[in-house]
């Protein structure tokens, strides 16, 4: 059930994110699609209490459960920056507005933009294990290995995040000699 659940979840994200935006851009109702795109955090609590039952109902903790918090940490951390980098896009296909700003692809400027990813790799992290230590602790005496296996699974992504995030502070990337591209400037206010 809690699989389903997280499958229902993620695609009633990107139903909600289409319609919220359609609404707003297609016609031209923006607090429609403000109410539309404020429901997407429903979704998470939905998951949330779910998972919250299935264990209480004698459910022996699982993967799935795991999953669940590594979904919820995900979204918790990385849900509002999709939808403004959506939105952005959308404005720019169905309402004309100018190109949206491309992260940067050389030098400090995207070793920060990795940087602070990766801070939302790290929050991600957080909720999920967060998540998961509440479920150990409500499940008690059970088996709770597959939970505590889940903790290991958000820290080692925190991790590897990190460290890709550290080449690019370590080694920025440069322009290809030739190419004719001068290095990005820094942008204040970024």
């Amino acid at each position: 059930m809690i699989v389903a659940l997280i499958v229902a979840c993620e695609v009633g994200f990107w139903v909600l994110l289409a319609l919220g935006l359609a609404v707003r851009y297609l016609l031209k109702w923006r607090r429609t699609s403000v109410v539309l795109l404020l429901c997407e955090p429903v979704l998470e609590l939905v998951l949330f209490a779910a998972t919250a039952v299935d264990l209480k109902n004698g459910a022996e903790p699982g993967w799935e459960h795991g999953l669940a918090a590594l979904y919820i940490g995900y979204t918790v951390a990385y849900g509002h920056y999709t939808i403004r980098w959506l939105d952005g896009h959308a404005a720019h296909r169905l309402a004309g507005a100018p190109r949206p700003a491309r992260p940067p692809r050389y030098g400090m400027a995207r070793a920060r933009h990795e940087g602070a990813l990766w801070l939302r790799t790290l929050l991600a992290a957080a909720v999920a294990l967060a998540l998961l230590q509440a479920a150990v602790w409500y499940v008690g005496d059970g088996d709770t290995s597959s939970l505590r296996s889940f903790q290991w699974v958000a820290l080692r992504a925190a991790g590897i995040h990190g460290l890709i995030a550290l080449t690019y502070l370590l080694w920025p990337k440069r322009p290809k000699e030739g190419s004719g591209r001068e290095p990005e400037r820094e942008t204040v206010g970024r």
